[in-house]
């Protein structure tokens, strides 16, 4: 029986190949995942929350970031493309990697759910910055909002239909209107 080698990159080896890639990748523990393109709606989605995120956080610390920037879980030894971040860190100076978000949302694919469900969720709470994880349905108006208390557990609560996103790590409400404008189920 043959065995195929998987070629295993270092981070190091990743960040340098990737900002000459023409496809962009997710690492993961020396692994390479390419990203695919996204529906119309999960683009309209992840474009309406980063501008109202924009428009309110604007002229403050924070800062928001759409899929092109990397977020680095050194923990689980991870870079990810969040569709939507926000950091309030002065560290993150690195124009292409950021190490210490606030909020990470994720606009949920078919192809991606399990991903961002199990593995992202995972990774994500290791980073002691990160204070909310938000799940934003793509086909139905459905969101998951992972927070974590004061003592360090997390929460998890579901919002439905016109229920507003109450987000505390930056201090700000998004009405669902706002969410899903432009979007059609």
């Amino acid at each position: 029986m043959k065995h195929a080698r998987l070629n295993h990159l270092t981070s190091e080896e990743y960040l340098a190949s990737e900002n000459d890639s023409p496809t962009k990748h997710e690492y993961v523990a020396g692994q390479l995942y390419a990203m695919v393109g996204v529906r119309d709606t999960h683009n309209t989605i992840a474009l309406n929350v980063a501008s109202q995120l924009r428009s309110t956080l604007r002229g403050g610390p924070c800062r928001v970031f759409m899929s092109d920037v990397k977020v680095r879980v050194e923990e689980a030894d991870a870079f990810y493309y969040p569709d939507v971040f926000v950091t309030c860190d002065a560290r993150d100076t690195d124009p292409y990697v950021k190490r210490y978000p606030s909020l990470v949302i994720e606009v949920l694919s078919p192809s991606t759910e399990a991903i961002d469900r199990r593995e992202k969720l995972l990774n994500y709470r290791k980073l002691p910055s990160l204070h909310e994880y938000v799940l934003i349905g793509s086909e139905q108006r459905w969101i998951e909002i992972y927070r974590v208390e004061a003592d360090g557990s997390w929460t998890v609560a579901t919002l439905e239909d016109d229920e507003d996103l109450e987000l505390s790590s930056v201090g700000t409400t998004i009405p669902a209107g706002e969410i899903y404008q432009s979007v059609t189920f």
